[in-house]
């Protein structure tokens, strides 16, 4: 579906969709009103074309994360790690992407922008666990 097409459909209708086992999220209802409002800013602002985002005018890491940013639903940490896929996966290269990516941007398995087989997601979640660990042990002492 394109982005104009899904800012377009029934809200109802839409989150039903959502809601079909496999749930598509774990909040399908609140998960498809976001889409629906993150797809109405890309028709909007980007022509509907996603790729838009990280390809129109050929910008540098720190833009993109920019304009992630200013998107519906995109914080900080969801623009890094956004950021960080479309340079690891997606082939984006504009100068400075790993440096505004943060440490997501970095080598090795932190988010889900290192995810590709079930054994990186292992990878992944052991990266975690040990970040956990390391935040409450340092906050014990």
């Amino acid at each position: 579906m394109e982005p104009a097409e899904i800012a377009t459909q029934d809200p109802e209708g839409f989150e039903a969709v959502f809601r079909h086992t496999p749930a598509v999220h774990r909040y399908p209802g609140s998960m498809a009103g976001r889409v629906q409002t993150l797809a109405a800013a890309v028709r909007d602002e980007w022509g509907g074309d996603a790729a838009a985002i990280w390809t129109q005018g050929s910008p540098d890491g720190a833009e993109v994360l920019k304009r992630l940013k200013a998107l519906p639903g995109f914080g900080e940490q969801k623009a890094k790690i956004f950021l960080a896929l479309l340079g690891k996966q997606y082939g984006f290269d504009g100068a400075g992407w790993r440096e505004a990516a943060g440490d997501y941007g970095q080598p090795g398995h932190r988010s889900v922008a290192d995810i590709t087989s079930p054994e990186s997601l292992a990878k992944v979640r052991e990266f975690k666990r040990e970040q956990k660990a390391a935040a409450k042990a340092a906050k014990s002492r």
